[in-house]
């Protein structure tokens, strides 16, 4: 049975969800990661709309600052690549090997 999306998630999100669930078949542990993984894509849009509305730029006292959503949205990526980092879900499209997972160390000379 294919795992149901997450209530209230944006397109973005089902896009995502879609893309894994009907592809691979997940535990529940990376069942949790996904949800994450969906809900931090919905939040990355939110605040892509912001930026989109507002400008990457705002007057401030100090004088022309950064938008505050442009360095969640930086935070917020980084975030995402994690997420889906942890899924270890394979890139298809590239025929080369996966580089082998930060932390895990081959034996020398064996």
């Amino acid at each position: 049975m294919r795992p149901k999306c997450p209530p209230r998630t944006g397109a973005g999100g089902r896009k995502l969800w879609a893309a894994i669930v009907d592809t691979y078949e997940l535990s529940e542990h990376e069942l949790q990661v996904l949800r994450e993984a969906v809900r931090t894509v919905d939040q990355i849009d939110r605040l892509q709309a912001i930026v989109q509305e507002d400008g990457d730029m705002q007057q401030s006292p100090q004088g022309r600052r950064v938008h505050p959503a442009v360095v969640e949205l930086r935070q917020q990526r980084v975030v995402l690549a994690r997420l889906l980092a942890a899924l270890k879900i394979p890139d298809t499209e590239t025929a080369a090997p996966a580089a082998p997972v930060r932390g895990v160390y081959q034996i020398r000379g064996a």
